[in-house]
């Protein structure tokens, strides 16, 4: 009796312990980039999870879908651990931290994020998970409308927000700076390219799980 018992606890922990190592594999694992970034279809299509929490983002804030993604592609180009460049000591010669806080997909700044949390009261909040990051740009963007009277759909002034912060931009900070300004043009581009590929695939992205199994 007892050496059954025994038996059964020790393939309980046996069990416990893969369930803990599958779990930990799953945190430590990162979703590669999409293979063809150019097509807003081709994106949503390969990782059809990035819809659902876009068309969600969408729903709450009241942005279009194509205009975050298209200063997310700027920003990390989809990596979920994206950085800045390194900042070096002694003329380039010892690497000290990077040159900004700024990680994950949406390139969120430590302390703008730290605002998000607080404000949406999203305490898990992860800037390595695609839905979080796209919330966060969500909010936002939102924010920028609210503060600078910026239209949700305007992709370039949008971007400038999102690089030089809501103060920046009322001070005019990006006239200073050509290669911005003609960043945030590419943006601008960009975003309609891709709300034209969406609205060619949008119906088909909405369908249900059930539906897509004879699609």
């Amino acid at each position: 009796m007892y050496k059954k018992f025994t038996n059964n606890v020790k393939k309980i922990k046996i069990i416990f312990v893969s369930l803990l190592s599958s779990l930990f594999l799953v945190a430590c694992s990162v979703t590669p980039p999409p293979q063809n970034s150019s097509d807003l279809c081709e994106i949503f299509f390969e990782k059809r999870d990035w819809y659902d929490a876009a068309k969600d983002m969408s729903e709450k804030w009241g942005v279009p879908i194509h205009v975050p993604m298209s200063m997310m592609y700027q920003e990390s180009s989809f990596k979920a651990k994206a950085r800045p460049p390194k900042d070096y000591l002694f003329f380039g010669l010892i690497p000290w931290g990077h040159i900004s806080t700024a990680y994950g997909y949406s390139q969120a700044k430590t302390p703008t994020w730290e605002d998000y949390i607080r404000e949406t009261d999203n305490s898990w909040a992860d800037r390595t998970d695609f839905d979080d990051a796209i919330d966060f740009m969500g909010w936002f963007i939102a924010k920028t409308h609210k503060i600078n009277g910026v239209s949700k759909w305007d992709a370039e002034k949008q971007y400038l927000n999102y690089h030089e912060g809501w103060g920046g931009y009322k001070r005019g900070t990006y006239h200073k700076k050509a290669w911005l300004k003609k960043v945030a043009k590419t943006v601008h581009y960009r975003s309609l390219s891709y709300a034209t590929q969406l609205k060619g695939c949008e119906e088909e992205l909405s369908e249900g799980w059930f539906w897509r199994l004879f699609s």
